[in-house]
């Protein structure tokens, strides 16, 4: 199955870390005015959120990965839509009244300021409460926003279930290749929320580094969480994760899609990752 380059998925869900991440849109204030008709989407994260809240005939065209289920959790609803290449000419045969991005590529960028779109201009979102200032201004943007005052009221409902079993165990999220993902991120939101420590934070990691299988053995997490896409071996770069070293180390695995961006999924993948440590025995140290 293709999948994306590693390092392409890392900067999406590492994007902002260490700073603080502020959601802003930036269209005009006619959007509040009226439902756009062909709304462009031209990052996976904003496909995500365009799907989601807008009605399925606003949408004029979404990114390549935007149907891909590996990478995004409304994969299905992007089935028959039109996925572009995010190329200027694109966008001109579109002729868009909202280009959404988190944030807008630079190489289209002079094509839709000179142009004179409504912009919908994201950055990343790395907490719960980005994420649902993001669907607010998305909701918003497209024109429903009542639409997002539900979402977000799902989410704090799945949310409120989710206890905290992780009881202070040490946890590592081990990528492909040995990436490991580090603190002010997505994942280390969720690791706090469940109530696990992040094992880069306590190596004092950055964002985005690299273990050798030795350097992981020899740090002893209680947990190791993985990408459900690598549970079986399909290539060289998940095979090490099934080395026989690691196999003493409790897994809990969720799905990449659910926490490549933020977005809803977040409700997902927390409820995944605390019933699944919930299941596992705290060992004696």
């Amino acid at each position: 199955m293709r999948r994306a380059p590693l390092l392409l998925l890392a900067s999406l869900a590492i994007a902002g870390a260490g700073a603080a991440a502020l959601w802003a849109a930036t269209a005009r204030p006619a959007a509040q005015r009226h439902k756009p008709q062909r709304i462009v989407s031209l990052n996976l994260c904003t496909d995500q959120l365009i799907l989601a809240l807008a009605d399925r005939d606003q949408i004029a065209g979404l990114t390549r990965n935007a149907g891909d289920p590996e990478m995004s959790a409304e994969a299905t609803k992007a089935h028959g839509l039109r996925l572009m290449r995010n190329s200027a000419e694109e966008i001109l045969i579109l002729d868009p009244d909202l280009v959404a991005g988190m944030p807008l590529p630079r190489a289209t960028l002079g094509v839709v300021e000179g142009q004179n779109y409504r912009t919908l201009d994201l950055q990343s979102a790395n907490t719960l409460a980005e994420i649902q200032a993001a669907i607010r201004a998305t909701a918003m943007a497209v024109g429903h926003p009542a639409r997002g005052e539900a979402m977000i009221a799902d989410m704090d409902r799945q949310l409120a279930t989710v206890v905290r079993p992780g009881k202070g165990r040490v946890a590592a999220y081990y990528q492909r290749r040995g990436y490991m993902t580090g603190t002010g991120t997505l994942i280390d939101d969720l690791m706090t929320r469940v109530g696990v420590v992040n094992l880069a934070a306590k190596l004092g990691k950055p964002p985005l580094s690299q273990l050798s299988l030795e350097e992981m053995v020899a740090a002893e997490p209680d947990l190791l969480i993985v990408e459900s896409a690598t549970d079986r071996v399909t290539d060289q770069g998940s095979e090490m994760l099934h080395h026989p070293a690691l196999q003493g180390i409790p897994r809990i695995s969720i799905s990449q899609a659910w926490t490549v961006c933020g977005s809803p999924a977040y409700a997902t993948a927390a409820r995944s990752m605390a019933d699944q440590i919930a299941r596992v025995p705290v060992r004696a140290h």
